[in-house]
């Protein structure tokens, strides 16, 4: 991953800003019931409103079918919340094919990225399209920019100015503390839905870590690497030999790997979906489900293997966080790192 120049080294005045933030909070009704993300971001759009650019915020918010615009997933209600922390009005961009003028001074938000086809499969169409909305990039959706989206890498690949935010910077600064003074054992927790958008992180880390612990959707090419059952889960046919090759150079380095052991599993993707608990191994996981989430046997043997960590590097989610009913992988697994942090 290529570092970008500081914020502080731009000349946003007069300028359009397309900032890449990552707005994708928790909605109950319609109201948002943890604003943090929202919050993270504001020194990055206060600095450049101060600097005199015109701010275009772009984020993605939940998991909507791309190109089929869904109102639960709209940013709307975002959009009312920030003009309340910024005490001022927020442009509303309802789309990026229809171009308008961005006034300097003025914040706009661009409805869910993933609303339009093209960003998901990061075409560069799409990005050629965005880019015509600005006249810099800024970076700031940390969490997201392991992603091959058209948002967070074709299009600052066309930008003739690129920046990292201040929020994308202090995490980028907190990462690189971390890895040059690590303590062992070091543990690194990947989880995600594509093996594709992880594979490059792995191979980077897995000569230096002592443990591996693998979950989200990336975890079930993985266990189908392995010869087990994982029903209609997610599979990336093209990257098992890719998984494979990872799990046998982890194996002949004697690294300890823990994959999923049982999965909280549905019939179908909706949040609505009645879940399951099913283990995988041969003859016990029908093939008409697909898992969401890491089981209950996972969490208790992830507690095990997270214990006794002395440095924790942690990308992606254990399931889909998004959906109450398949979020207590990821809480729990982020709740054995807090205690492990806290005992220093």
């Amino acid at each position: 991953m290529q570092r970008l120049p500081s914020l502080r080294e731009a000349s946003p005045a007069g300028k359009r800003a397309f900032v890449r933030v990552d707005f994708n909070v928790p909605l109950q009704d319609g109201q948002i019931t943890d604003d943090r993300r929202i919050r993270a971001a504001l020194p990055t759009i206060q600095y450049l409103l101060e600097k005199g650019a015109a701010v275009l915020l772009c984020s993605h918010l939940g998991r909507p079918k791309e190109g089929q615009p869904d109102p639960k997933y709209s940013l709307a209600p975002v959009r009312t919340h920030l003009e309340k922390l910024l005490r001022q009005p927020v442009g509303w961009i309802p789309d990026p094919f229809h171009l308008q003028p961005l006034q300097p001074g003025q914040v706009y938000l661009l409805e869910n990225i993933r609303f339009f086809q093209g960003e998901s499969q990061n075409d560069l169409d799409f990005a050629r399209a965005l880019a015509e909305w600005a006249d810099l990039y800024v970076s700031d959706a940390f969490g997201s920019l392991h992603r091959a989206h058209a948002s967070v890498e074709a299009l600052p690949r066309l930008m003739p100015e690129k920046y990292a935010g201040f929020l994308v910077e202090a995490e980028w600064d907190n990462a690189q503390r971390v890895l040059s003074a690590i303590e062992r054992p070091y543990l690194v927790i990947v989880g995600g839905a594509k093996v594709s958008d992880k594979l490059p992180l792995l191979r980077h880390l897995l000569p230096r870590l002592d443990r591996l612990l693998i979950g989200g959707g990336m975890s079930y090419t993985f266990l189908h690497a392995q010869g087990l059952p994982i029903g209609k889960s997610l599979l990336e046919a093209d990257q098992v030999e890719a998984a494979r090759s990872i799990l046998a150079q982890a194996a002949q380095e004697g690294k300890k790997v823990l994959l999923p052991m049982d999965s909280v599993c549905a019939t179908e993707f909706s949040e609505k979906a009645a879940p399951r608990v099913f283990p995988h191994e041969p003859g016990a996981f029908p093939e008409g489900y697909l898992g969401l989430d890491i089981g209950p046997a996972t969490i208790a043997a992830a507690r095990t293997f997270i214990a006794g960590s002395r440095t924790i590097l942690w990308n992606g989610p254990m399931g889909v966080f998004e959906w109450e009913a398949f979020r207590t992988g990821t809480v729990q697994v982020a709740r054995a790192v807090a205690e492990e942090t806290q005992k220093g």
